[in-house]
């Protein structure tokens, strides 16, 4: 399996670039390494994952704490480009995400998804993930 690396550095976080906008296609290229930037100084991590020196899949977390779950890993983002999918990536991404849950002491890791990400539901299930809630949003 290829090896899952932390984007730290601005061409780190750069080269994630296509595969991040694949799963959010509002943002745009200008601000985005700022935006990630910004994001990690407020506690989010982004791992990925290469295949031929082109960043294949990517994850995007953060560490947290709450008084309805205690301590969890929350999985912001996950996708893998198109042409990439089948390997196994996001399932590795995942699966190291549950090891350092495991090392950190976390009590579970826990995301959100779209309902029309069917693959992505098929593959979080296969991986023991629960339906547990409805997420709500309100636009200001």
């Amino acid at each position: 399996m290829h090896q899952i690396r932390f984007a730290q550095t601005e061409k780190e976080i750069a080269a994630c670039w296509e595969v991040v906008h694949t799963l959010r296609p509002h943002l745009q290229q200008p601000g985005f390494v700022q935006q990630v930037k910004e994001m990690q100084e407020e506690g989010y991590h982004l791992l990925y994952l290469a295949e031929k020196e082109q960043v294949a899949a990517f994850a995007g977390y953060r560490n947290l704490h709450s008084l309805f779950a205690g301590k969890f890993i929350y999985v912001d983002d996950l996708c893998t480009l198109p042409a990439c999918r089948g390997k196994g990536y996001a399932g590795a991404l995942l699966d190291y995400i549950h090891e350092l849950a495991r090392e950190t002491g976390k009590g579970e890791v826990i995301l959100d998804s779209g309902f029309q990400r069917h693959d992505a539901h098929r593959l979080y299930l296969r991986k023991g993930y629960k339906l547990a809630a409805h997420h709500f949003s309100y636009k200001l």
